[in-house]
């Protein structure tokens, strides 16, 4: 079961990584961004705009996947597994613990 969501989670993450990369970017920051070439988008198939919120939805979508199957992916990690406290794991002692003892303090000079 986990071997079937860990694929589908890669399957989503490179999903998600191609239609991040396709989308156009918004800032000038680099000087690479905004403008320039004609409105057809993707040759035509659909305008500049409708290929922004396609884009924009279909990143939604497999964001939102990733999420889910990340999440579950962490159930079924822990499941068989009994809770542990790691304070039951310290030994008892018997005899008390005495402090180290002091070295005598040289001056600085």
């Amino acid at each position: 079961m986990i071997n079937v969501v860990l694929s589908i989670h890669l399957m989503l993450a490179i999903g998600l990584i191609g239609v991040v990369l396709l989308q156009k970017s918004e800032g000038g920051g680099l000087g690479i961004g905004g403008g320039g070439g004609g409105g057809g988008g993707m040759g035509g198939f659909l305008t500049g705009r409708g290929t922004a919120n396609l884009l924009t939805r279909t990143t939604a979508i497999l964001a939102a996947c990733f999420m889910v199957t990340s999440i579950v992916l962490s159930i079924l990690a822990g499941q068989g597994r009994e809770q542990r406290s790691i304070i039951e794991d310290i030994p008892a002692s018997s005899a008390p613990v005495e402090p180290a003892p002091s070295l005598p303090s040289v001056p600085v000079q």
